[in-house]
C-alpha cells in the first residue's frame, strides 16, 4: 500500500511540473500560426533548434541551426536586442530552447505552433 503512494505522489509531482511549465511557455513565448511566423521571421533571428541531421533534411529557407542540445554553448550567437523566431519539429525543443533564451535577456521570443512538421512554406534541404 506504501508503494501505491509513493506512486501516486511522483505523479502528481510530474503533473505539477508540466503545468507550471506550460505556464511558464505561455506567459514568456508567444506561439504564431504559419501566416504570423512568416509575417515576423525575414526581419528577426530565425533558429533551427532540431538537431543538425534533421536540420540538413530540411529546414525553413534564411534558418540557421543551433541545436537544443548545444544550447548553453551557443546561446550568445543570438542577438537578446532582436527578435528571435525558433521552431523545431513539434514545438517542444523549441519552447525549452525559449525559456532559456528568456533567462539569458531576450524579450521577444516567438516560436511556430505546431513546429517544422506542419510547415507549408519554403523550405531547403542538402
Amino acid at each position: 500500500m506504501e508503494y501505491l503512494y509513493i506512486i501516486a505522489a511522483g505523479f502528481f509531482g510530474i503533473l505539477i511540473y508540466f503545468l507550471i511549465t506550460l505556464l511558464r511557455l505561455r506567459k514568456n513565448v508567444s506561439s504564431l500560426t504559419q501566416a504570423q511566423f512568416i509575417e515576423g521571421y525575414r526581419k528577426a533571428q530565425l533558429v533551427d533548434v532540431r538537431e543538425p541531421k534533421e536540420f540538413d533534411g530540411g529546414h525553413i529557407l534564411g534558418a540557421r541551426n543551433i541545436p537544443s542540445s548545444q544550447m548553453r554553448q551557443r546561446f550568445k550567437e543570438i542577438r537578446p536586442d532582436k527578435p528571435v523566431y525558433l521552431y523545431c519539429q513539434n514545438s517542444a525543443r523549441s519552447g525549452r530552447a525559449a525559456l532559456f533564451l528568456k533567462k539569458k535577456g531576450c524579450t521577444q521570443i516567438y516560436q511556430l505552433k505546431g513546429g517544422f512538421r506542419q510547415w507549408t512554406g519554403k523550405i531547403k534541404s542538402k
